[in-house]
């Protein structure tokens, strides 16, 4: 089966309501991915870093525990795990915190054997790092190289508003490889001073790549594709009420490549641009992983929605 790589940021997530503590999680938004698609069976590894302290040792059991090579995460001897304070509002949306203590960040791992067609799923600040910059986009620049699928999820916190001008030609590299780009309407404000799909389209997106989904919370997705294909998703809802929208992004992600491998959809597919039924599969996906993760306070898909995915895509 083909493989996922994701290369992306560890935290251990604490998650407050009315200003108390309700869980604490491992997370980060490639990794809520991975950890989503690992447990549907398709194989995973993970490139990152974490402290040599007893969430970072959490953090790399509960990777391989939900079946993702944890190999390439660096574990630093001198420096603590990441922290993210994730407080819900009343529609259980989450304004986060973040503390870090990686003095020296310097990300030394050797490149995993990509064969053409894997998937390759990155973004979020880490992926325009300056520090690390130079390894994130070696890995890139090889993984294309190789054959594979590049998704990049913008992911852009407002956090690093002031930060926007220096990290442009980063965003713009990171834009230029990807084959398929996310985005939120949060995260395009902050770049881009931008509110809609359209605009963002055709003046920041475009000329890099024509495969563009723009997410707005509760609102309708918006896709912008190939041939001038212009379309709205309803966002799909569930029965159960919803507990926490922290992952709800990072499992649209994982959605879209789990469909990407269950309808073998490939590099060659993609160049050639996607047809609008292939569209309609790939966000189907998405929603689902999406949906589910907001009816619990993981950060990723529930066992029980995993197992009937995996069951989806024959594996036993």
């Amino acid at each position: 089966m083909r493989r996922v790589f994701g290369i992306g940021e560890t935290v251990l997530d604490i998650i407050f309501k009315n200003d108390q503590p309700i869980g604490a999680v491992p997370g980060g938004s490639v990794f809520n991915a991975l950890i989503s698609l690992g447990r549907t069976g398709i194989p995973t590894a993970f490139i990152s870093e974490t402290g040599n302290d007893r969430v970072g040792q959490r953090i790399i059991n509960f990777l391989k525990e939900n079946g993702v090579d944890a190999s390439g995460v660096n574990v630093y001897a001198d420096s603590k795990s990441p922290l993210s304070l994730a407080f819900l509002n009343e529609q259980n949306d989450a304004e986060y915190i973040f503390y870090k203590d990686h003095p020296r960040d310097r990300l030394d791992f050797a490149y995993p054997n990509v064969e053409p067609d894997d998937v390759v799923l990155y973004g979020s600040y880490y992926a325009v790092n300056p520090v690390i910059r130079p390894q994130v986009a070696g890995f890139l620049d090889y993984a294309r190289q190789r054959g594979a699928i590049l998704y990049y999820d913008v992911n852009y916190r407002a956090s690093h508003r002031n930060e926007v001008m220096k990290l442009t030609p980063n965003i713009l590299e990171n834009l230029e490889m990807a084959d398929v780009v996310r985005g939120s309407n949060e995260d395009f404000e902050v770049l881009y001073r931008k509110k809609d799909a359209d605009s963002v389209y055709r003046s920041e997106i475009s000329f890099y790549t024509k495969k563009f989904i723009y997410t707005r919370g509760s609102q309708p997705v918006e896709l912008r594709a190939d041939g001038g294909l212009a379309k709205q998703y309803p966002v799909k809802t569930t029965d159960s009420p919803v507990m926490s929208t922290i992952g709800a992004g990072d499992n649209f992600n994982a959605g879209f490549v789990y469909g990407l491998i269950k309808h073998n959809i490939r590099r060659a597919d993609m160049e050639r641009g996607l047809t609008e039924a292939q569209w309609d599969l790939l966000i189907d996906a998405a929603q689902q992983f999406s949906a589910n993760v907001c009816t619990s306070l993981d950060n990723s898909v529930n066992p029980e929605f995993a197992a009937q995915m995996k069951l989806a895509l024959g594996q036993p």
